[in-house]
């Protein structure tokens, strides 16, 4: 009998357990992320400006509510400011969501991956092995953290300046409704919530652009000048039949959540579109980020 059928049937490989790790690996990665995303003086420095937003825009109102040379018209939001300080809330979401709220999303976003290719921690991140699948998805879901702190920054400080400059109370909605102050603050937390899932989409572009480069400036830079670019191509109405493809076309379709009932057509469709965003720039961004050569 040979030595080989002695010994009996080989024991199988053992395996190091890569599996059951899996969600350790990813929440190991994730904090990590977070950690390295809000440490930054840049990422301080952006939520400090998104947050003396609301301020500024609640002292403006403020002064031309007090001023004898008071105009007529103006955005609806502003004029409901005036009667309720909640409202400051809807307002300086309004004004934060077209250009600071994306400028900040896509820098942080535009960094995720270009900034530490630049910098070469990402190769020491890649030998871990961290897993470049579990990498992307611990930073796209980093960058969706942020989408949410960037937003309570504005409301929180819209909220604490509107309680300081305006009075609270029962809230007239923009249908002609009266709700009370309670009902009225849970809205406000939910029209926080559709602002941040609304650039869910442009996460997930500023990581594939970020994928595209070795450069965290160019990779800023390109993110949020795309923002600016579809931003204008949006104004066009010659443009209509492209125009509800555009990942900023819905984002201020929150204000029909401020009536009664509430309208969600236009914030599902938002929603829609950002999720359809998240997957085709997702895939992109992982296609090109799984066969990149790290090397630098």
């Amino acid at each position: 009998m040979s030595q080989a059928e002695t010994a009996g049937p080989a024991a199988p490989p053992v395996r190091i357990g890569r599996r059951p790790q899996t969600a350790a690996g990813f929440l190991a990665l994730f904090r990590n992320e977070l950690h390295l995303t809000f440490r930054r003086m840049r990422t301080k420095v952006l939520l400090g400006i998104l947050a003396v937003l609301p301020i500024l825009i609640g002292v403006v109102v403020k002064l031309n509510t007090d001023s004898p040379h008071e105009g007529g018209g103006g955005v609806n939001f502003i004029a409901q400011t005036t009667q309720n300080g909640l409202f400051l809330v809807f307002t300086a979401l309004a004004v934060a969501l077209p250009v600071f709220l994306p400028m900040t999303v896509g820098v942080v976003a535009g960094d995720s991956v270009a900034g530490e290719a630049a910098t070469g921690t990402l190769r020491y991140l890649l030998v871990a092995p961290a897993g470049r699948t579990r990498l992307l998805a611990a930073k796209f879901t980093a960058g969706l953290v942020f989408c949410l702190a960037a937003t309570a920054a504005v409301a929180a400080a819209a909220l604490a300046t509107g309680a300081a400059l305006f009075p609270l109370g029962e809230v007239t909605l923009i249908s002609g409704d009266t709700i009370g102050f309670g009902d009225a603050l849970l809205r406000a937390v939910l029209v926080a919530g559709v602002v941040a899932a609304s650039l869910a989409g442009l996460v997930a572009i500023g990581l594939f652009v970020s994928t595209l480069t070795g450069s965290g400036i160019a990779a800023m830079a390109a993110t949020v000048g795309l923002v600016i670019t579809v931003q204008i191509l949006d104004a066009f109405p010659q443009l209509d039949a492209v125009r509800p493809f555009l990942f900023t076309h819905y984002w201020l379709s929150f204000a029909d959540l401020l009536r009664q009932p509430m309208y969600w057509d236009g914030v599902w469709k938002d929603l829609g579109l950002q999720a359809a965003y998240v997957a085709v720039f997702g895939a992109a961004a992982w296609s090109r980020f799984a066969s990149r050569d790290i090397s630098a």
